[in-house]
């Protein structure tokens, strides 16, 4: 008689391939999918645990492709905000800001705050960051991009420059390392204060240890605005120049000028894709969430702020209701919260919806866990889709909406034997029911855990059941594995 740990039976299965639904059972043993069959063929295993899925969906377990968990993970394992969602792993670092390899000397700048105050930064190496995530052992796994941000802080004396070409070379030192150690690549942030005055040249020579390494480069690009066409080629040119693959991070069109622009933003993807790897991800929302940036403070759109250092007081408060409460211009009011938080209405429902159903596009999050007030996506992302943006209003197919949570996201990233329920994979894996399955969070109240989630798997260990942790964490630091540059319709 064969024997595992764990039986998962009547379960309509989604591989996250794309592929129709199919009723199968599963087994798991040490961790890995060690058997997938019609309903009834495991009949003769025996098992320590066997979970009932009759009219639920299994599936992959979910990867959020963008986070700020980097010191969460460490800090709160528990890492309730993405379990209670289905995810089971987190890639930290993006838009240029990652909790290592940093050495500060002072408070960390805008928007590396993001991650939390000067004493969360401890790791001057990627590899004492590898050992901390490994020691915490969250109950997601964890892959880490390097960001230019971060290295621009270890090595410049002020950030509203150009880095000199040594002082390149010390960036490229620190990332090489971090490659060495199974970073998943490189991202950037230039729309930040603190990285927009690097230069393309200056992105382009420090993406190009990339390439040896089977790495990628993302990017919050300089501008998701007006001009986001050129800051796509610039994207693309960094690709080009380092030979690597490209995910422009949480793609948009912001700002009422630029609303309805989502055709022609996805037009370019499309015929960039015929000569180079290039993707994106997006958030199912029409708001974003950053740190308050007073060229946005124009009063054009609706700002909500959730957090102020020196005025605590106003967070959920419109900025336009702060400065008319203090009698001062908009600008004048976003100058004296700062720094601060904000949640931007800055994008249209249709633009979202066009970019999120593209097939080029994965799902991230982009949640803010330190914000105390925080963007109801750290909670929502992955349900919202499944519920809202599948069943609710029929966008995509759920299998589509699968495939764009796992699949694709592990083959982009390099995640070896993730991303699909597969013999041999691991097993991370998530049942749900997908006429319950919905995000409860909302911007009023963020911090609500979503509906239907109903077991989690991370490495074949039960995570997470009924609305519960079950105490057992197994995730794990993931390091960057062969990344196809293939996804399931043939195409990065």
């Amino acid at each position: 008689m064969e024997k595992c740990d764990t039986l998962i039976v009547g379960a309509r299965l989604i591989d996250g391939t794309g592929a129709p639904a199919v009723l199968r059972d599963v087994a798991v043993r040490d961790g890995r999918i060690v058997a997938i069959e019609a309903p009834g063929g495991l009949s003769g295993w025996s098992a320590d645990a066997t979970f009932d899925a009759e009219g639920k969906v299994l599936a992959p377990g979910f990867i959020d492709v963008h986070t700020h968990d980097d010191t969460h993970v460490i800090r709160s394992p528990q890492m309730m905000p993405k379990i209670t969602q289905g995810v089971t792993t987190v890639i930290v670092g993006n838009c240029g800001i990652s909790a290592s390899p940093v050495t500060l000397k002072g408070d960390p700048p805008d928007p590396m705050n993001l991650l939390g105050d000067a004493a969360a930064f401890r790791y001057p190496t990627f590899a004492a960051y590898v050992d901390a995530v490994n020691e915490a052992q969250p109950t997601v796994n964890v892959g880490a991009l390097i960001g230019h941000t971060a290295l621009r802080n270890n090595h410049m004396d002020r950030l509203d420059r150009a880095a000199s070409g040594d002082e390149v070379a010390a960036m490229r030192a620190q990332l090489e390392e971090a490659l060495d150690n199974g970073a998943l690549g490189l991202s950037s942030g230039l729309a930040y204060g603190s990285a927009f005055n690097a230069p393309p040249e200056e992105v382009q020579a420090l993406a190009e240890p990339l390439a040896k390494a089977g790495a990628l480069y993302t990017t919050h690009m300089r501008t998701e605005f007006d001009a986001i066409l050129d800051a796509m080629d610039e994207a693309y040119r960094v690709g080009r120049h380092a030979r690597v693959p490209v995910v422009i991070s949480h793609l948009k069109c912001a700002g009422p000028s630029n609303w309805g622009r989502s055709t022609e933003v996805l037009k370019s993807i499309e015929t960039t894709r015929d000569g180079q790897p290039v993707g994106c991800d997006c958030y199912p929302y029409n708001r974003s969430s950053s740190t308050l940036d007073l060229k946005q403070v124009t009063g054009d759109i609706d700002i909500t702020i959730t957090w102020s250092t020196p005025h605590p007081e106003m967070a959920g408060k419109l900025i336009r209701e702060v400065a008319d409460e203090w009698q001062v211009s908009q600008q004048e009011a976003g100058k004296r919260l700062q720094p601060a938080g904000a949640v931007y209405h800055n994008m249209s429902e249709d633009d979202v919806r066009r970019i999120l159903s593209h097939p080029a596009t994965m799902v991230g999050s982009d949640g803010l866990p330190n914000d105390p007030l925080p963007h109801p996506r750290l909670w929502g992302a992955f349900p919202r889709v499944l519920g809202h943006y599948a069943r609710d209003t029929a966008l995509i197919p759920l299998e589509e909406a699968v495939r764009k949570m796992t699949s694709l996201s592990a083959r982009r990233f390099g995640l070896t034997e993730r991303g699909e329920v597969k013999l041999g994979y691991h097993a991370d894996l998530v049942v749900f029911d997908p006429e319950r399955v919905r995000d409860a969070a909302t911007f009023a109240e963020p911090q609500q855990a979503a509906d239907g989630i109903d077991a989690v798997w991370v490495n074949g260990v039960l995570t997470y059941r009924e609305r519960a942790v079950t105490g057992a964490r197994a995730g794990r630091f993931v390091a960057r594995g062969s990344a196809s540059r293939l996804d399931a319709q043939g195409a990065f």
